[in-house]
């Protein structure tokens, strides 16, 4: 479903310092569009594992994540989950690819929905619905998933290259309506109360700014912020949390019950419980969460660095 709000095409993306981003654009639809899906896995899967010996960076800060945020894995256990997880970032490339070039017939072949009853119960409500999500590794998948259900609008986060930017909200708009930025908070509560889906992602550590210190995992100060409830307090909004899974024959699009007494105006209290709905979706398939990131690297005063 496309918008007015696409990107034009203009003849500067054609300029030659942007050669390589579309080879490297083409090659992703070439292989997603030619490959079964099972033969894009097992590419992706190998991918991920040759990236541990390159991402040596990256595969530190995941580690550390490991360490910090599931202590009751013994070391044989991190690791693996580790390399598990590695692989899983392989696969994201092609699950980014399927999600932007894929047509329509073929992400329903390999997608299983549920919960979708919570969606037909807030349209029929005319509530606006807060998809709380998180960046699991199939984040491109979740949105474009959901919209083959309902289009509905994400929050994204611009990218400063120009094609990598028209690709990627060419790609994200196939089955959805439009992109916020994620600066926009006015343009996210315009969305509810129009009564759409809006896609939203409040996982990552950004730093002090609007961020309460809350647990997430077994670290009991995770910088959290509070612009979850803030959405979910818009009239007529009910928020529903939102993932995709990967499977071994697909993908599972999760959509679960709106959560009870959200927000109550609490903003601690509100982060804890969106805190506990998202660990407990990475918690199912907990190799394909991106521990890539630092996600616990804001402490509060007084408490060390911890990367």
């Amino acid at each position: 479903m496309h918008d007015s709000r696409l990107p034009p095409f203009t003849k500067a993306l054609l300029h030659p310092r942007y050669l390589f981003n579309w080879l490297g654009l083409g090659l992703l639809w070439l292989l997603v569009t030619l490959l079964p899906w099972r033969a894009q896995m097992a590419l992706g899967r190998g991918l991920g594992r040759l990236s541990m010996r390159i991402l040596t960076s990256r595969v530190r800060v995941a580690r550390r994540n490991l360490e910090l945020a599931l202590p009751e894995l013994d070391e044989s256990e991190r690791e693996r989950t580790l390399k598990a997880n590695f692989e899983s970032v392989g696969c994201a490339i092609f699950e980014t690819g399927m999600a932007w070039f894929w047509p329509h017939w073929r992400m329903r072949a390999i997608t299983r929905m549920e919960g979708t009853e919570h969606v037909d119960a807030a349209v029929a409500k005319g509530q606006g619905m807060l998809l709380l999500s998180a960046h699991f590794l199939t984040l491109e998948l979740n949105a474009r998933q959901f919209g083959l259900y309902r289009p509905g609008v994400g929050v994204y986060r611009p990218n400063t290259n120009p094609v990598l930017e028209y690709a990627q909200v060419q790609g994200r708009c196939r089955s959805n309506k439009y992109l916020v930025d994620r600066l926009d908070i006015k343009g996210m509560l315009k969305a509810l109360r129009q009564g759409d889906a809006l896609w939203y992602a409040p996982d990552h550590d950004y730093g002090r700014h609007a961020s309460v210190f809350v647990p997430f995992f077994a670290v009991d100060t995770a910088a959290t912020i509070t612009g979850t409830a803030t959405l979910a307090r818009v009239k007529k909004t009910v928020t529903l949390p939102c993932f995709t899974l990967r499977e071994k024959d697909g993908y599972r699009l999760l959509i679960q019950a709106p959560i009870a007494d959200f927000p109550i105006g609490d903003d601690v209290q509100d982060a804890i419980t969106s805190n506990r709905v998202i660990e407990a979706a990475i918690r199912l398939a907990p190799e394909q969460y991106m521990w890539l990131h630092r996600r616990f690297k804001t402490t509060p005063e007084g408490v060390p660095y911890r990367y």
